[in-house]
Protein backbone atom coordinates (compact mmCIF):
# COMPACT_ATOMS: atom_id res chain seq x y z
CA UNK A 1 0.00 0.00 0.00
CA UNK A 2 1.58 3.22 -1.22
CA UNK A 3 1.27 6.57 1.25
CA UNK A 4 -0.38 8.01 -1.48
CA UNK A 5 -3.78 5.91 -1.57
CA UNK A 6 -3.36 5.53 2.65
CA UNK A 7 -4.61 9.32 2.42
CA UNK A 8 -7.52 8.65 0.37
CA UNK A 9 -8.64 5.55 1.92
CA UNK A 10 -10.92 5.22 4.85
CA UNK A 11 -10.75 2.30 6.65
CA UNK A 12 -14.34 1.32 8.60
CA UNK A 13 -14.92 -0.15 11.54
CA UNK A 14 -18.39 -1.73 11.77
CA UNK A 15 -19.82 -2.77 15.29
CA UNK A 16 -22.75 -5.20 13.56
CA UNK A 17 -24.50 -5.27 17.01
CA UNK A 18 -24.86 -1.75 17.11
CA UNK A 19 -28.57 -0.11 17.39
CA UNK A 20 -30.06 -4.09 18.02
CA UNK A 21 -28.13 -5.21 15.12
CA UNK A 22 -29.08 -2.69 12.23
CA UNK A 23 -24.86 -2.24 12.15
CA UNK A 24 -25.37 -5.65 10.10
CA UNK A 25 -28.68 -5.07 8.71
CA UNK A 26 -27.65 -1.96 7.26
CA UNK A 27 -24.43 -2.70 6.55
CA UNK A 28 -25.23 -3.04 2.92
CA UNK A 29 -26.92 -0.21 2.03
CA UNK A 30 -24.82 2.03 3.90
CA UNK A 31 -21.48 0.53 1.88
CA UNK A 32 -23.85 1.25 -1.40
CA UNK A 33 -24.31 5.06 -0.36
CA UNK A 34 -20.69 4.95 -0.11
CA UNK A 35 -19.22 3.90 -3.13
CA UNK A 36 -22.43 6.65 -4.53
CA UNK A 37 -20.74 8.62 -2.54
CA UNK A 38 -17.13 8.06 -4.81
CA UNK A 39 -15.56 7.06 -0.69
CA UNK A 40 -13.02 4.72 -1.29
CA UNK A 41 -12.89 2.36 1.75
CA UNK A 42 -11.72 -1.06 3.11
CA UNK A 43 -14.27 -2.34 6.30
CA UNK A 44 -13.75 -4.47 9.00
CA UNK A 45 -16.20 -5.80 11.64
CA UNK A 46 -16.25 -6.13 15.34
CA UNK A 47 -16.26 -9.46 16.90
CA UNK A 48 -16.58 -8.96 20.34
CA UNK A 49 -15.88 -6.27 23.14
CA UNK A 50 -12.46 -4.20 23.01
CA UNK A 51 -12.32 -5.39 19.38
CA UNK A 52 -12.36 -1.70 17.78
CA UNK A 53 -9.31 -1.00 19.57
CA UNK A 54 -7.40 -4.01 18.28
CA UNK A 55 -8.67 -3.01 14.76
CA UNK A 56 -7.62 0.54 14.98
CA UNK A 57 -3.88 -0.20 15.90
CA UNK A 58 -3.87 -2.75 13.20
CA UNK A 59 -5.06 -0.01 10.78
CA UNK A 60 -3.08 2.96 12.09
CA UNK A 61 0.01 0.29 11.49
CA UNK A 62 -1.02 -0.63 8.06
CA UNK A 63 -1.12 3.15 7.12
CA UNK A 64 -4.94 4.37 7.70
CA UNK A 65 -5.00 7.84 8.78
CA UNK A 66 -8.64 8.40 8.30
CA UNK A 67 -11.70 6.31 10.23
CA UNK A 68 -15.26 5.92 9.48
CA UNK A 69 -17.14 4.02 12.74
CA UNK A 70 -20.22 2.94 11.58
CA UNK A 71 -22.11 1.67 15.11
CA UNK A 72 -22.73 3.65 18.66
CA UNK A 73 -20.68 5.84 21.31
CA UNK A 74 -19.53 2.53 23.03
CA UNK A 75 -17.34 1.77 19.26
CA UNK A 76 -16.53 5.28 19.07
CA UNK A 77 -14.66 4.98 22.55
CA UNK A 78 -12.81 1.58 21.47
CA UNK A 79 -11.67 3.98 18.21
CA UNK A 80 -10.78 6.77 19.92
CA UNK A 81 -8.38 4.64 22.59
CA UNK A 82 -7.28 2.84 19.60
CA UNK A 83 -5.83 5.47 18.24
CA UNK A 84 -4.28 7.13 21.60
CA UNK A 85 -2.86 4.27 21.95
CA UNK A 86 -0.99 3.36 19.01
CA UNK A 87 2.79 4.02 18.37
CA UNK A 88 2.57 4.68 14.52
CA UNK A 89 1.92 8.30 14.55
CA UNK A 90 0.22 11.29 16.33
CA UNK A 91 -3.37 11.49 17.49
CA UNK A 92 -3.64 14.53 15.51
CA UNK A 93 -2.56 12.59 12.61
CA UNK A 94 -5.95 10.53 12.34
CA UNK A 95 -9.30 11.78 11.12
CA UNK A 96 -12.48 10.61 12.99
CA UNK A 97 -15.66 10.49 10.75
CA UNK A 98 -19.39 8.66 12.51
CA UNK A 99 -22.25 6.68 10.80
CA UNK A 100 -24.50 6.43 13.76
CA UNK A 101 -26.13 3.02 13.96
CA UNK A 102 -26.40 3.13 17.82
CA UNK A 103 -29.20 3.63 20.09
CA UNK A 104 -28.05 7.08 21.49
CA UNK A 105 -26.42 8.77 18.99
CA UNK A 106 -25.72 11.08 21.98
CA UNK A 107 -21.77 12.50 20.23
CA UNK A 108 -23.33 12.65 17.01
CA UNK A 109 -26.60 14.99 17.91
CA UNK A 110 -23.72 17.52 19.15
CA UNK A 111 -22.47 18.23 15.78
CA UNK A 112 -25.66 17.48 13.93
CA UNK A 113 -24.62 13.96 12.38
CA UNK A 114 -28.25 12.12 12.02
CA UNK A 115 -29.49 8.68 12.29
CA UNK A 116 -30.18 9.45 8.26
CA UNK A 117 -27.41 7.19 6.41
CA UNK A 118 -27.48 9.38 2.78
CA UNK A 119 -26.92 12.61 5.14
CA UNK A 120 -24.52 10.91 7.70
CA UNK A 121 -22.27 10.15 4.36
CA UNK A 122 -22.93 13.29 2.57
CA UNK A 123 -21.07 14.80 5.97
CA UNK A 124 -18.02 12.46 5.45
CA UNK A 125 -17.86 13.44 2.22
CA UNK A 126 -17.69 17.04 2.68
CA UNK A 127 -15.17 16.51 5.34
CA UNK A 128 -15.24 19.58 7.34
CA UNK A 129 -12.80 18.77 10.35
CA UNK A 130 -12.45 20.66 14.08
CA UNK A 131 -9.56 19.73 16.08
CA UNK A 132 -11.65 17.78 19.64
CA UNK A 133 -10.48 17.48 22.89
CA UNK A 134 -10.26 14.07 24.61
CA UNK A 135 -10.62 13.58 28.15
CA UNK A 136 -8.39 10.86 30.15
CA UNK A 137 -9.97 8.89 33.57
CA UNK A 138 -7.52 6.53 35.34
CA UNK A 139 -9.71 4.45 37.94
CA UNK A 140 -8.98 1.20 39.64
CA UNK A 141 -9.63 -2.46 38.81
CA UNK A 142 -9.51 -4.31 42.62
CA UNK A 143 -6.33 -2.84 43.14
CA UNK A 144 -4.57 -2.38 39.33
CA UNK A 145 -4.88 1.04 38.07
CA UNK A 146 -6.10 1.47 34.53
CA UNK A 147 -7.06 4.47 31.91
CA UNK A 148 -9.13 4.99 29.29
CA UNK A 149 -9.56 7.58 27.14
CA UNK A 150 -13.52 9.17 26.40
CA UNK A 151 -14.94 11.90 23.76
CA UNK A 152 -17.94 12.51 24.97
CA UNK A 153 -18.87 11.69 28.75
CA UNK A 154 -17.91 10.22 31.61
CA UNK A 155 -19.29 9.58 34.86
CA UNK A 156 -19.13 8.57 38.48
CA UNK A 157 -21.92 7.47 40.68
CA UNK A 158 -25.80 6.88 39.39
CA UNK A 159 -24.99 7.21 35.79
CA UNK A 160 -22.23 4.42 36.26
CA UNK A 161 -24.33 2.27 37.61
CA UNK A 162 -27.60 2.62 35.41
CA UNK A 163 -25.18 2.35 32.81
CA UNK A 164 -23.15 -1.20 34.16
CA UNK A 165 -27.42 -2.39 33.84
CA UNK A 166 -28.05 -1.19 30.73
CA UNK A 167 -24.47 -2.72 29.33
CA UNK A 168 -25.77 -6.23 30.67
CA UNK A 169 -28.54 -6.27 29.00
CA UNK A 170 -27.27 -4.73 25.48
CA UNK A 171 -24.68 -7.89 25.94
CA UNK A 172 -28.16 -10.37 25.94
CA UNK A 173 -29.54 -8.09 23.00
CA UNK A 174 -31.58 -5.78 24.57
CA UNK A 175 -31.36 -2.10 24.30
CA UNK A 176 -32.79 1.01 23.32
CA UNK A 177 -33.53 4.73 25.19
CA UNK A 178 -36.42 3.22 27.16
CA UNK A 179 -34.44 0.08 28.67
CA UNK A 180 -32.01 3.47 29.59
CA UNK A 181 -34.83 5.22 31.16
CA UNK A 182 -36.62 2.01 32.60
CA UNK A 183 -33.04 1.21 34.50
CA UNK A 184 -32.82 4.79 35.60
CA UNK A 185 -35.95 4.68 37.87
CA UNK A 186 -35.26 1.22 38.87
CA UNK A 187 -31.86 1.85 40.06
CA UNK A 188 -33.07 5.17 42.00
CA UNK A 189 -34.93 2.67 44.64
CA UNK A 190 -31.99 1.08 45.99
CA UNK A 191 -29.58 4.05 45.06
CA UNK A 192 -27.53 6.10 48.12
CA UNK A 193 -25.27 9.31 48.11
CA UNK A 194 -21.76 8.98 48.53
CA UNK A 195 -19.79 10.94 50.52
CA UNK A 196 -16.59 12.55 48.54
CA UNK A 197 -13.55 14.35 48.32
CA UNK A 198 -13.55 16.28 45.22
CA UNK A 199 -10.40 18.58 44.02
CA UNK A 200 -11.29 20.72 41.17
CA UNK A 201 -7.65 21.93 39.61
CA UNK A 202 -6.18 22.37 43.35
CA UNK A 203 -9.66 23.36 45.17
CA UNK A 204 -11.24 20.53 47.35
CA UNK A 205 -14.87 19.77 47.72
CA UNK A 206 -16.91 17.75 49.97
CA UNK A 207 -19.67 15.95 48.85
CA UNK A 208 -22.78 13.96 49.40
CA UNK A 209 -22.71 12.78 45.45
CA UNK A 210 -25.70 11.43 43.74
CA UNK A 211 -23.73 11.17 40.61
CA UNK A 212 -20.64 12.97 38.81
CA UNK A 213 -20.45 13.72 35.37
CA UNK A 214 -17.63 14.86 33.25
CA UNK A 215 -18.23 16.02 29.70
CA UNK A 216 -15.99 17.09 26.71
CA UNK A 217 -20.10 17.12 24.73
CA UNK A 218 -23.43 17.81 25.88
CA UNK A 219 -25.60 14.82 25.48
CA UNK A 220 -25.50 11.45 27.13
CA UNK A 221 -27.70 8.60 28.21
CA UNK A 222 -30.25 9.08 25.16
CA UNK A 223 -30.67 13.00 24.45
CA UNK A 224 -29.96 13.85 28.49
CA UNK A 225 -28.19 16.79 29.06
CA UNK A 226 -26.13 16.55 31.79
CA UNK A 227 -23.00 18.76 30.82
CA UNK A 228 -25.42 21.51 28.90
CA UNK A 229 -22.48 23.77 28.79
CA UNK A 230 -19.72 21.43 27.25
CA UNK A 231 -17.75 22.76 24.26
CA UNK A 232 -15.34 19.70 22.44
CA UNK A 233 -12.61 22.69 22.03
CA UNK A 234 -12.63 24.72 24.63
CA UNK A 235 -9.85 22.78 26.27
CA UNK A 236 -11.42 22.29 29.15
CA UNK A 237 -13.73 19.76 31.06
CA UNK A 238 -17.29 20.55 32.01
CA UNK A 239 -18.30 18.77 35.31
CA UNK A 240 -21.63 18.45 36.76
CA UNK A 241 -22.15 17.73 40.61
CA UNK A 242 -25.79 16.18 42.13
CA UNK A 243 -25.10 16.68 45.83
CA UNK A 244 -27.60 15.14 48.49
CA UNK A 245 -30.71 14.67 46.42
CA UNK A 246 -33.18 12.48 47.59
CA UNK A 247 -35.24 9.47 45.89
CA UNK A 248 -38.35 11.69 45.28
CA UNK A 249 -36.42 14.88 44.45
CA UNK A 250 -34.90 13.13 42.09
CA UNK A 251 -38.03 12.27 40.43
CA UNK A 252 -39.68 15.37 40.52
CA UNK A 253 -36.58 17.03 38.89
CA UNK A 254 -35.96 14.29 36.27
CA UNK A 255 -36.67 16.77 33.13
CA UNK A 256 -34.07 19.08 33.54
CA UNK A 257 -31.67 16.12 33.23
CA UNK A 258 -33.05 16.55 29.34
CA UNK A 259 -34.13 20.25 29.18
CA UNK A 260 -30.66 22.05 29.77
CA UNK A 261 -31.31 23.38 32.66
CA UNK A 262 -29.91 20.86 35.44
CA UNK A 263 -27.81 23.63 36.35
CA UNK A 264 -30.07 25.80 37.60
CA UNK A 265 -30.97 23.70 40.58
CA UNK A 266 -29.65 24.90 43.93
CA UNK A 267 -28.44 21.53 44.56
CA UNK A 268 -26.46 20.61 41.44
CA UNK A 269 -23.53 22.16 40.83
CA UNK A 270 -21.34 23.17 37.59
CA UNK A 271 -17.78 23.78 37.25
CA UNK A 272 -15.42 24.21 33.87
CA UNK A 273 -11.84 22.63 35.07
CA UNK A 274 -8.50 20.95 33.61
CA UNK A 275 -8.68 18.11 36.00
CA UNK A 276 -10.53 16.35 38.89
CA UNK A 277 -9.84 13.85 40.84
CA UNK A 278 -12.55 11.93 43.33
CA UNK A 279 -12.09 9.77 46.57
CA UNK A 280 -14.83 8.60 48.00
CA UNK A 281 -15.95 6.63 51.37
CA UNK A 282 -17.29 3.54 49.51
CA UNK A 283 -16.85 2.84 45.89
CA UNK A 284 -18.09 4.98 43.56
CA UNK A 285 -17.98 3.44 39.34
CA UNK A 286 -16.50 5.12 37.09
CA UNK A 287 -18.22 4.80 33.40
CA UNK A 288 -16.93 6.85 30.10
CA UNK A 289 -19.04 7.16 26.83
CA UNK A 290 -21.32 4.70 28.34
CA UNK A 291 -18.93 2.05 28.43
CA UNK A 292 -18.55 0.77 32.13
CA UNK A 293 -15.42 0.79 34.19
CA UNK A 294 -13.75 0.06 37.18
CA UNK A 295 -13.91 1.95 40.81
CA UNK A 296 -12.74 5.22 42.58
CA UNK A 297 -10.56 6.71 43.44
CA UNK A 298 -10.76 8.56 40.05
CA UNK A 299 -9.18 11.31 38.27
CA UNK A 300 -10.23 12.84 34.78
CA UNK A 301 -7.42 14.89 32.54
CA UNK A 302 -7.93 16.79 29.05
CA UNK A 303 -5.61 16.19 26.72
CA UNK A 304 -6.63 19.81 24.17
CA UNK A 305 -6.96 19.61 20.64
CA UNK A 306 -6.45 15.85 20.38
CA UNK A 307 -8.21 14.78 17.16
CA UNK A 308 -9.62 15.06 14.37
CA UNK A 309 -13.32 15.19 13.56
CA UNK A 310 -15.83 15.53 10.90
CA UNK A 311 -18.84 17.41 11.61
CA UNK A 312 -22.10 19.23 10.17
CA UNK A 313 -22.44 21.86 12.70
CA UNK A 314 -20.20 23.11 15.18
CA UNK A 315 -21.23 24.58 18.73
CA UNK A 316 -20.54 28.24 19.75
CA UNK A 317 -20.20 29.22 23.06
Amino acid sequence: MSHDTDQKEWLIIVNPNAGNGRGKKDWEKISALLKREGISFAANFTERKGHAIDLTLKAISAGFRKIITVGGDGTLNEVVNGVFTNSSCLSTDVILSLIPVGTGNDWGRMFGIPLDYEKAVKIIRENKTLLHDVGLVSYYNGAEKKNRYFINIAGLGFESVVVRKTNIQKDKGHGGKLIYFYNLLTSLLSYKNTKAEINIDGEIIHAEVFSLNVGNGRYCGGGMRQTPRALPDDGLLDVTVINGMGKFEIVRNLKILYDGTILQHPKIDGYKCKNIKISSESAMYAEADGESLGQTPAEFSIIPEGINIVYRIKLIP
